[in-house]
């Protein structure tokens, strides 16, 4: 597994190599060739573990992700369990997770490589692995040490899925006003109130919930934090419609509905009071991975707009050899190329616990979701009127993309902290 072969501090280089030799094997398969360019190397400046990381990932994203990506797309299935749990072989299933618990040990540097290379096959399975892991790096960085033995080895394995339940119908970028409450009764809490856009709902196995246990209009400071487990809730969880989106169609979306729903107070994450603070430290990490995924979506899109225009030809010869075509391209791996700069960078910094950490993650989203949903909207038109059939997959690109400036904050609150930070006295 990935895990005893990914970097922590007490693992040589000689055995993370060595491992990675043995996982090799199963993460390569025969592919589609992808037209690229050493402009478009995502690996220009990574150490050799960092390279294998890389190219690892993409070899499983070409070999198990890109191949359903549009089966998935259209059909609208339940989650795709069998090749998450393929991913979870290869250590996907709790990249910064202990790997006293099963995890990989990784840094969020790491993490952001992976995420890029696996969406440049998935958009949308991909970030449902970075939801996922987001709710396992909560439990392994605030819970118990029984509630981590409990859950996280069934969740890096991905034998368990997770779901994150922060949003409401009525408190979306105005997280703190929350009103899902959790009131103690005896050796449990009584849960009550309703989540919203929740990926995964009506099929994970634990959701990660946001609810208030102070008083209301206590803010920030009255929330907490609970792990649900949905096999062991006797009465009171249930689920809205399965939402049809535009895109992100491999998961599906649900209200989560609890209704006096009981749960064991040992199932409260960390300190009572302080989920807000938990809540949004994981959003800084789920900024960088969705930023991620952008940018492996993205170059997907440039390569699939390359490898069009090269054998599309008009007036007697290649779209690539009119100059329109080629300004376009070099427009889109310049963007591209500045945006991962920005991600990596953001990534290092929240490794680092910096305290510009926040805002280059918030920056980091900006940059690249935006630029990855233009790249995808010009290869689009670079495909003419076959960009818009869903025999091409540039336009799910499109689709898939668009989402991530809404989620983990949307990009006109990553504006307000950026803002914030840069006028701070």
């Amino acid at each position: 597994m990935i895990a005893s072969a990914l970097t922590t501090t007490a693992r040589t280089a000689a055995r993370r190599t060595a491992a990675f030799a043995a996982n090799r094997a199963v993460a390569t398969a025969p592919a589609a060739r992808t037209m690229t360019s050493a402009i478009l190397d995502p690996t220009i400046g990574l150490n050799e573990d960092q390279k294998q990381f890389f190219e690892m990932s993409r070899a499983f994203a070409n070999a198990e992700l890109a191949p359903r990506m549009q089966e998935l797309d259209i059909l609208e299935t339940d989650l795709p369990r069998d090749t998450l749990k393929k991913a979870a072989e290869l250590g996907f299933g709790g990249i910064y997770v202990d790997p006293e618990f099963g995890g990989s040990g990784l840094t969020r540097l790491d993490a952001s490589l992976i995420f890029e290379a696996l969406s440049s096959g998935d958009i949308s399975t991909t970030a449902y692995i970075t939801i996922h892991n987001m709710c396992a790096w909560m439990l392994d960085s605030f819970g118990s040490q029984e509630l981590k033995a409990k859950y996280l080895p069934a969740m890096t394995s991905m034998d368990l899925l997770a779901s994150y339940c922060l949003t409401e119908p009525g408190a979306g970028s105005d997280a703190a006003s929350l009103m899902t409450t959790a009131k103690r009764d005896g050796d449990d809490f009584i849960l009550n109130g309703t989540k919203a856009f929740i990926s995964g709902g009506g099929q994970s196995d634990i959701y990660i919930v946001m609810a208030r246990t102070g008083a209301p209009g206590s803010g920030a400071s009255g929330v907490s934090t609970f792990l649900i487990d949905r096999r062991e809730v006797k009465s009171g969880l249930s689920f809205g419609k399965k939402e049809q989106k535009m895109g992100w169609n491999s998961q599906p979306t649900r209200a989560v509905i609890m209704e006096d729903v009981r749960v064991p107070a040992c199932h409260m994450i960390g300190t009572e009071g302080h989920g807000f603070r938990y809540a949004m430290k994981g959003l800084d990490g789920g900024r960088i991975n969705i930023a991620s995924c952008s940018l492996g979506g993205a170059l997907a899109a440039v390569e699939a707009g390359m490898e069009h225009v090269t054998v599309r030809k008009q007036f007697g010869k290649p779209i690539a050899a009119f100059q329109n075509a080629q300004f376009k391209l070099a427009d889109m791996a310049t963007e591209l190329a500045s945006a991962r700069l920005l991600v990596r960078q953001a990534a290092s910094l929240l490794d680092a616990k910096a305290p510009q950490a926040t805002a280059y993650c918030a920056m980091a989203k900006i940059a690249a979701t935006e630029k990855a949903s233009q790249i995808a909207d010009q290869a689009l038109q670079m495909h003419g009127g076959y960009g818009y059939l869903k025999d091409y997959k540039v336009q799910q690109f499109v689709r898939d993309l668009r989402v991530h400036q809404i989620l983990e904050g949307t990009n006109e609150i990553m504006r307000v902290i950026v803002s914030r930070e840069l006028l701070k006295e």
